[in-house]
């Protein structure tokens, strides 16, 4: 949408900046430095999060008893499986970063992938960004305020500092940020071990009055299961997240699948284990009324070693916090740079070598989101339109295996399996509209097409007066803060 690039910099000469800036663009891009290791971390660190811990209440209150959530819990992490082997198959056959932006760019033309970098940007990332970081706050301040609710602008300062702290570290380094995962992810799996062998003490014990009868009292709907996989989705969300990375992921072709393979089971296991541990020290009615579900089951297990809960949450929120945003910058960089956003956003940091103003962009976004935040009505809406683009590019994965046979194919997974997550998308985006319709939905759907207000004129026409507007812009961030275009890397 921006055009334009700085032709001075500090200390250099006037001669000169020509061709340094002319060097720098050539040799700059993000470079390979995720492992298997972080790409697991990465995928591990990033789903497991504040889902498990604000979950499983809507969950439970859309099936109303134990045996169907937990059967919503196993059904969720299946369809995330599942969905990643698409994905998985998309990144290997196009190793572009940005997530499902150049599949969509590659099945269906512009359109749509201009409308799902503008949804994602604008609305489905940064919200989701805003709700970690609140669950992040809830449980780092619980401790201080025993017995009653923290004051709301107590866990908005906090989620916002921890917003800020985020990007910052992504803003700075690759590394630093990978580090960070890497032992995030470490800490969270710390205190999803101590539940479930808590857990499993327990039921070892005889506390198994939960499950018996387990089915009885449920409340099974069309639209109150799409709700409850809304939920239990949410929790799995990121299954995704190295596809917007496979351009600084070392050997794609392996690490990509193995990282899935190997983080998705891992995060089933845990998620059943983890439900199954609460309903051994709390019955359904009172999971419900519980403020914090693994709090509560601090209290009751672990005292008076209970303080450690809302420690490793509060790491366990920040890991996904770290991971979605490390992930979901690139997306702002990659649109940037196929001029479907703001020109800046795909220029590179000449020191850090990270996407600096997309992560500052993304950051300042996700901070506006903390201000009216309310988490569940955040998780239906994010899950009503995410939903729907995941549909979008696994119906573009078919498409592919028809128009785009010349493609190299590293993996191909059975036809069926994009048909049936086609048919869960459809599902899942109309069934709770269907049994309970909300404006809400139409104020999503209205807003997605609404891009197209901004496509045409300023990406399709490019008016030359926004382009007198966006040139000085982008300059002026070249200067500030020392970035230049990067090389498209190739795929």
């Amino acid at each position: 949408m921006g055009e334009g690039s700085i032709t001075k910099r500090k200390g250099v000469k006037n001669g000169d900046s020509q061709s340094i800036q002319s060097q720098a663009s050539s040799t700059m891009q993000l470079k390979k430095q995720v492992g298997l290791l972080t790409a697991i971390s990465l995928i591990v660190g990033t789903i497991i999060g504040s889902g498990i811990f604000i979950s499983p209440k809507a969950v439970l209150s859309n099936t109303g008893a134990v045996g169907p959530c937990l059967i919503i819990w196993a059904v969720c992490g299946v369809i995330g499986m599942l969905g990643a082997l698409c994905f998985a198959e998309l990144g290997t056959m196009i190793t572009k970063s940005g997530g499902e932006y150049p599949y969509l760019m590659e099945a269906f033309g512009p359109i749509p992938a201009f409308l799902f970098s503008w949804s994602s940007i604008i609305v489905i990332k940064p919200s989701s960004f805003a709700i970690i970081c609140l669950s992040f706050a809830e449980y780092a301040s619980a401790p201080f305020y025993p017995g009653c609710k923290p004051p709301v602008a107590v866990i908005k300062c906090l989620a916002a500092a921890a917003v800020l702290t985020i990007t910052l570290v992504n803003c700075l380094s690759v590394k630093l940020a990978s580090y960070l995962q890497n032992f995030l992810t470490v800490a969270k799996l710390i205190i999803i071990v101590i539940i479930v062998v808590s857990g499993i003490v327990l039921m070892i014990q005889g506390k198994t009055q939960n499950f018996t009868n387990s089915f009885e009292g449920s409340t099974i709907t069309a639209g109150g299961i799409g709700l409850a996989l809304y939920n239990g989705l949410w929790a799995y969300d990121g299954w995704n997240q190295l596809n917007y990375i496979t351009e600084e992921l070392k050997n794609p072709y392996r690490n990509l699948p193995l990282a899935i393979i190997l983080g998705l089971p891992l995060v089933m296991a845990c998620y059943l284990l983890v439900n199954i541990a609460y309903y051994t020290v709390m019955t359904p009615t009172e999971l419900l009324q519980s403020p914090a579900v693994a709090v509560t089951f601090g209290d009751r297990v672990l005292y008076p070693a209970s303080w450690m809960v809302p420690l490793f949450v509060a790491f366990s929120t920040l890991g996904s916090a770290n991971g979605t945003c490390f992930t979901a910058g690139r997306l702002s960089y990659v649109a940037g740079r196929e001029g479907h956003m703001l020109k800046f956003l795909s220029y590179i940091s000449i020191k850090r070598l990270t996407p600096m103003p997309a992560m500052m962009f993304y950051g300042f976004i996700g901070m506006i989101y903390i201000i009216p935040a309310d988490i569940n009505t955040l998780i239906n809406y994010f899950s009503f339109a995410v939903w729907s683009f995941y549909g979008l590019t696994i119906a573009g994965l078919i498409v592919m295996r028809f128009t785009r046979k010349d493609l190299k194919r590293p993996i191909t997974v059975p036809i069926g399996i994009p048909i049936l997550m086609v048919l869960v998308s459809v599902y899942l985006v109309l069934a709770p509209i269907i049994d309970k319709p909300e404006w809400a939905y139409l104020y999503c759907v209205i807003f997605i097409l609404s891009g197209l207000l901004v496509y045409f004129p300023f990406v399709h026409i490019k008016v030359k007066w926004a382009q007198k507007i966006t040139k000085p812009i982008t300059m002026y961030i070249q200067l500030l803060m020392e970035v230049v275009p990067a090389e498209e890397s190739k795929g």
